[in-house]
């Protein structure tokens, strides 16, 4: 099962962290290919955006639920299709290096069925770790913006 887990380390607190992740509404539009997402309840949602597969461009649509809310350092969360057959799980987790640093990990698993799945994993072992690192940056670059934190990069 193609699995990718990125980690970036904060100039802030885990509770800064935990602020932005404990609300979905934060995160899902940071989606690499966000289109929409709705809220159903604090624990499901639905998303969808646009990706690449291989040569294809693809629509997803998929339910997001909320497995975990640990705060302050993690949200745990399975992944299943609603228009493909894939199905996978994720975290966001805030490890405290000090007071004032935190180190996040974004970690995605994803599995595709049916009759194209085994290609599709194929293209996911490779494209996974560029979409954790993508939404696990677009995360922390979101949190440093809100809490006006500059670093040099």
């Amino acid at each position: 099962m193609p699995s990718s887990v990125h980690k970036v380390n904060l100039p802030l607190s885990n509770e800064h962290l935990w602020e932005f992740v404990s609300k979905m509404n934060n995160w899902a539009p940071l989606v690499p290919g966000y289109m929409e997402h709705e809220i159903l309840n604090d624990r499901e949602s639905t998303w969808k955006f646009k990706t690449d597969v291989g040569l294809l461009k693809k629509k997803i649509h998929l339910k997001v639920d909320i497995l975990e809310w640990k705060e302050p350092t993690k949200v745990t969360f399975n992944l299943t299709g609603i228009n493909e057959k894939f199905f996978g799980d994720g975290y966001f987790e805030a490890k405290r290096i000090s007071n004032n640093e935190t180190e996040m990990i974004g970690c995605l698993t994803i599995e595709a069925e049916g009759t194209m799945g085994k290609m599709v994993n194929s293209i996911l072992k490779n494209s996974l770790p560029d979409l954790t690192l993508e939404l696990t940056n677009a995360v922390a670059n979101k949190i440093l913006e809100i809490n006006e934190v500059t670093t040099n990069k």
